[in-house]
Parts: structure tokens; C-alpha cells; sequence
């Protein structure tokens, strides 16, 4: 029996754009400008990045999808997969992202209103094009509850779903892959909540991306050996170039973990 080799992680940086800039957080609030979209992509991009995750974050708010021109800009501005969310609702909605160049969508708000639309966008775009995205919150207490609510609306409205159940059913309506956010962490680099990613990574065999909470280099460590997740998305650690995505890349094959440098 031959030995079990772990495969690459994924080091994605997130821009989460919104009126057209950069902007970063902390618990989705008190949002700051860091920048324009597409030379941020091309910048990480040329560091190392596996995938980046394009977040228009007052789409939904706005009623509208993610802006097809700046996906197809930045799409043309780099050589990895992009990951397009913000505002989807419709088939329709992801099709015309997928044509401008996306690799994958994802979901949130609209899957929790209508969970067949997953289903829906697997059957017609396949499953490893759709990513899930899921806002949690600790539902009540301290850490050692170990109850999530799901939150829609870019953080704004809470749903009464436990995140696992919602993870689980999302996987089986055709899910590929879920982008997990969490809202406490968010923003204030004191680490991902590797509970909360063990948690739904042990629910669900698809992917897990863990969002919320990178702040020093053993925090993406952290993910992948306690949190088990597969990749690991930051925004402020990278956009205030604390650090490079080659040196997270560089610590984690130190420390034993597969990424592609």
C-alpha cells in the first residue's frame, strides 16, 4: 500500500471590490480603500497565487450581479483561475461571468433563497464551477459552544440556519466547493476560526476554503493542520504587504504542507 501523499494547497488572496476600488474591513464593517482591482490581481498574480476570489460586495445590496467589464479586465490581467462572486441570482447572472472569463462563481444570499438554483448551476455549468460561500456567525456564547448561524446579505441578515446543515445541503445539491467566512474573525487577523472550519470540513468532501482571521504565518498553517481545510483565503495580511504570498507559500513547505511555489 503506497504512501498517501496530500495534495497542493491553495493560497488565494480576496479583493473585495466595491464602487470600483479595493477595499478591507474589519467584521465586514468600517470598510478602507487598498487599491485598484486589476493591478492588484496582476500583482498577485505574479507572486504566487494560486486563485484569486473577486467579491463585489455591494452587488447584492444593490440589487445587481458583479460587473462583467471589470471581470473581463481583470480575467485578461492574469494567468490563474478567478473566482467571481457578488450579487448572482440567476443562471443567466452566472453565465454571463463565465463568458467574461471567470472560472468559477459563487453563491450566498440567492443559494439561501432559492437552494435549487446550486443544483440548477451544477447540471448546467458543473459542479466544480460553483462555490458556495457561507457568512458565519457564532449563534450565541463563547468559542466553546460550537454553534454557527449562517448570515445572508453580506453579513447583514442573520438566517436562524446552522452552518453545517446549510454545508451539508449545499454539497448535496451540487455544490463543488464552499468558501467559508468567518464573520467574527473577520478582518482582525487573530487567526481563523479553525473550530468552526474542522467542523464543516469533516461534514461535507468537498473543498474548503477558509475565510477570516489571517494575520501571521502560522495562522495559515493553523488552517490546513487544525482546520483541515484545502485552501485559504486572506485580504489585509496581503494587501497591506505584511506579507508576500511567496512567504506564506515558503512556510508552509517548510512546515510539511504541498503548495505549488
Amino acid at each position: 500500500m503506497g504512501v498517501r501523499v496530500m495534495p497542493e494547497k491553495r493560497v488565494i488572496p480576496c479583493l473585495d471590490v466595491k464602487n470600483g476600488r479595493v477595499v478591507k474591513g474589519i467584521n465586514f464593517a468600517s470598510l478602507r480603500d487598498v487599491g485598484d482591482p486589476i493591478e492588484q490581481a496582476a500583482f498577485y498574480d505574479a507572486e504566487g497565487a494560486d486563485e484569486i476570489v473577486f467579491l463585489d460586495i455591494a452587488a447584492s445590496e444593490e440589487g445587481r450581479r458583479a460587473l462583467s467589464d471589470s471581470i473581463r479586465e481583470t480575467v485578461t490581467a492574469i494567468s490563474i483561475p478567478l473566482v467571481v462572486g457578488g450579487g448572482i441570482s440567476t443562471l443567466e447572472d452566472m453565465e454571463v461571468l463565465l463568458e467574461a472569463g471567470a472560472s468559477k462563481v459563487s453563491v450566498s444570499t440567492a443559494a439561501l433563497k432559492n437552494p435549487e438554483l446550486i443544483a440548477q448551476a451544477a447540471r448546467a455549468f458543473g459542479r466544480e464551477r460553483i462555490v458556495v460561500a457561507i457568512d458565519a456567525k457564532r449563534s450565541m456564547g463563547s468559542r466553546d459552544d460550537f454553534q454557527w448561524e449562517v448570515y445572508a446579505q453580506g453579513g447583514r441578515q442573520a438566517t436562524g440556519l446552522d452552518v453545517c446543515e446549510w454545508a451539508e445541503k449545499a454539497y448535496t445539491l451540487g455544490a463543488g466547493e464552499i468558501l467559508l467566512t468567518s464573520m467574527d474573525a473577520d478582518g482582525t487577523q487573530d487567526g481563523y476560526d479553525n473550530r468552526l472550519n474542522h467542523m464543516v470540513a469533516n461534514k461535507v468532501p468537498i473543498p474548503i476554503i477558509a475565510s477570516g482571521g489571517a494575520g501571521r504565518l502560522e495562522h495559515f498553517k493553523n488552517a490546513f493542520l487544525e482546520g483541515k481545510v484545502d485552501a485559504v483565503l486572506a485580504a489585509s495580511i496581503f494587501h497591506y504587504r505584511t506579507y508576500s504570498i511567496r512567504q506564506v507559500k515558503e512556510y508552509l513547505r517548510d512546515a510539511g504542507i504541498p503548495v505549488r511555489i
